[in-house]
């Protein structure tokens, strides 16, 4: 059986603060992803995602760090689901960096 990214946070994150929390459930929650995609691919992107929509904000305002701060749990959390399977890191990794390094880099352009 397959699990969602949801449910792949809440049996194994320590409990964030409440508004981390509060942030994760709704972007958590609207993700559909119903098992198809892996753990790993689904937490990645949606923090990926969610760090290129404040980059693209343009803002550095207090306003926009919970949005950072949950980019940053949903990344740690895939490198922690990442680490489950440790043959496949190295691979997760290299992947990562180059997806982090072309949000930073279009906003750059």
């Amino acid at each position: 059986m397959t699990v969602s990214a949801a449910e792949w946070v809440a049996a194994h994150a320590e409990q964030p603060p409440a508004a981390l929390r509060a942030r994760l459930d709704a972007i958590l929650g609207g993700l559909h992803n119903g098992g198809r995609d892996p753990v790993v691919t689904a937490l990645f992107e949606t923090g990926r995602d969610l760090l290129a929509s404040v980059l693209c904000a343009g803002t550095t305002q207090r306003d926009v760090a919970l949005d950072l701060l949950t980019a940053d749990a949903l990344v740690t959390y895939a490198f922690e689901a990442a680490a489950e399977d440790p043959d496949a890191l190295n691979t997760h990794a290299a992947a990562a960096m180059r997806a982090l390094a072309a949000v930073v880099d279009s906003r750059a352009t």
